[in-house]
């Protein structure tokens, strides 16, 4: 889907809101290092705005994008963050939560925590408001609350999300806001895997970003996991070492 269309796709569902929240997450295959995800809320007048028009074709999935490509977006979405035109929220489900809670737990924790760092700034409450508690003078009608907003996720449904949402396969690659989540949650957990490479440089974290190349996994191999690495993704490594020191593995 050509990245121009991600624009219309949202557009078309945007009927009746004051706009939308994506969601995504970078780092859930990886070896090592903490899952991340990153929501974005643009509002209407966003997508309206003479910015959106001009830059919507250059936003697309991160992964068809490359890192000159990711990190000057980046670097414009954080602006539009500053001036108030997009909201961004970024949650970190870390390696003892992905242990702890398997990796798809620990992307809805990451991904909840986004989202409300979202509706902190945005000052959108995620409940509707209560009639009973309201002055007579305010309309209780008139607050932003996440009925105004609709939550769209990367991916299949998160039942552990906390929020009502609609979640479309290959989200990334067709909405506007998730394309923007994933730009953010990509170029914040590569951020983070280059801070790992100065304490385990021997890892190949700068380039590998903690996925299984060959050089991340011969480092495994013969040194052994780190803190940062995820024992349940290893067990595959370790045991093939044991068995077989030449084993190839089949990552």
């Amino acid at each position: 889907m050509k990245s121009k269309r991600l624009r219309a796709f949202d557009l078309a569902r945007m009927k009746g809101l004051k706009g939308l929240i994506g969601v995504d997450e970078a780092g859930r295959g990886a070896l090592a290092g903490p899952v991340v995800a990153a929501a974005v809320a643009a509002p209407k007048e966003f997508y309206d705005s003479d910015w959106c028009k001009r830059n919507a074709s250059r936003i697309n999935d991160s992964k068809l994008l490359n890192k000159e490509e990711r990190e000057d977006l980046y670097g414009k979405l954080r602006w539009l963050e500053r001036s108030g035109r997009v909201f961004i929220g970024v949650g970190w489900g870390s390696v003892a939560e992905i242990e702890d809670l398997n990796i798809l737990g620990a992307t809805q924790v990451a991904m909840r925590r986004a989202v409300e760092e979202v509706f902190e700034g945005a000052g959108i409450s995620p409940h509707e408001p209560d009639p009973l508690f309201a002055s007579p003078e305010e309309d209780p009608g008139a607050q932003d609350n996440l009925s105004h907003w609709k939550l769209f996720v990367d991916g299949k449904p998160m039942k552990q999300l906390g929020y009502p949402h609609a979640a479309f396969v290959k989200g990334d690659s067709r909405s506007l806001c998730i394309a923007m989540g994933s730009i953010v949650a990509k170029v914040a957990r590569d951020r983070t895997m280059l801070t790992l490479d100065c304490e385990y440089p021997q890892y190949d974290f700068a380039s590998s970003k903690g996925y299984a190349t060959s050089n991340h996994r011969e480092a495994i191999a013969k040194a052994g996991p780190t803190p940062v690495h995820r024992s349940l993704f290893l067990r595959k490594i370790l045991e093939a070492k044991f068995e077989d020191p030449q084993v190839e593995f089949g990552f």
